[in-house]
């Protein structure tokens, strides 16, 4: 099955795509597909002939296309094959942006919906020509390590508190002044910001860390938390995107209904007493949200729509 994914850079300056993007393709050629990635600029729109002559060129049984933008853009540069459309968060909950998406949901042939949320946003409904999918998460021995481990490995003090942010502080969506008001009301706990860090880097310091704070405006379905779960460290986040559908009833994880300093402060509390590893890993692959379990449901997509 040849299958072209087209996706957009992450940003204008590293020209990558973004992980879970490339992990997913990763993961598709390892279950038999031969796939190839075709990458858009931020202006999208003015490489509506280039993508025409890649698909003439590459003559794919199925076009998966991620984010909205991108989605219109595949169902606008051919009707003869069939588009399946990921969308990731974003592009559901920025109002300007989601008109082009429930375009791009009418003309594709399949939608996945990486949150609730985001479908409910738009009327989806499961089954009706869309699937409810996160981004699946990459499990690795490096994840097992203990917090005694990670941190000597990183030359941390044994009872330092430390704290993760779920992004970068130069992030607005990603909200780093609610982050540092929290952090800011407990005795001696440091915010370490997560950027620039490689994928091993950051399991290493999941590993480390008392816990991950995420304090994000909007999300999709965030993979820094299906991260976090994989390496066991406790979470303390607001109510956003699917992070309380994913970490519900799981010991050391605490959802905060407010955005109030304070009450993150209070949760903060109790995840930074948490001891040993949370039970994240076994959630994750009982949600079947592995790399290798959600290339499995996305082929499973592909076949059903090459056998109509």
């Amino acid at each position: 099955m040849r299958i072209l994914i087209v996706s957009r850079y992450k940003s204008k300056i590293t020209n990558h795509v973004s992980p879970f993007v490339a992990e997913q393709y990763a993961s598709l050629h390892e279950v038999g597909c031969d796939v190839e990635l075709f990458l858009l600029q931020s202006n999208c729109f003015n490489q509506w002939q280039t993508l025409r002559t890649k698909i003439c060129e590459f003559r794919p049984d199925i076009i998966h296309a991620h984010y909205g933008l991108s989605c219109l853009l595949a169902n606008l540069a051919t009707r003869k094959v069939p588009i399946v459309s990921t969308y990731h968060g974003s592009d559901i909950n920025l109002p300007k942006i989601r008109p082009l998406s429930k375009m791009a949901m009418r003309l594709s042939a399949w939608n996945i919906f990486v949150s609730k949320r985001n479908m409910e946003l738009v009327g989806a409904i499961e089954g009706k020509k869309c699937s409810l999918l996160p981004c699946g998460v990459a499990l690795s021995d490096g994840q097992l390590q203990t917090r005694e481990e990670a941190r000597k490995a990183l030359g941390w003090n044994t009872d330092a508190k430390k704290v993760l942010f779920a992004g970068a502080f130069d992030n607005a969506v990603k909200d780093p002044e609610l982050a540092k008001r929290a952090v800011a009301l407990l005795d001696e706990t440091e915010l370490i910001e997560l950027k620039g860090y490689s994928r091993k880097e950051v399991n290493q310091l999941m590993c480390a860390a008392n816990c991950l704070l995420m304090t994000s405006k909007t999300e999709g379905s965030p993979q820094v938390i299906k991260e976090a779960m994989a390496c066991g460290c406790p979470i303390v986040s607001v109510d956003v995107g699917d992070v309380a559908e994913r970490t519900t009833g799981i010991d050391g994880c605490y959802i905060v209904s407010s955005r109030e300093p304070e009450e993150l402060a209070s949760a903060l509390t109790k995840a930074l007493v948490f001891k040993g590893k949370i039970n994240g890993r076994e959630r994750i692959i009982e949600l079947g949200l592995t790399n290798e379990q959600v290339a499995c449901r996305i082929m499973k997509i592909y076949e059903d729509i090459i056998g109509k």
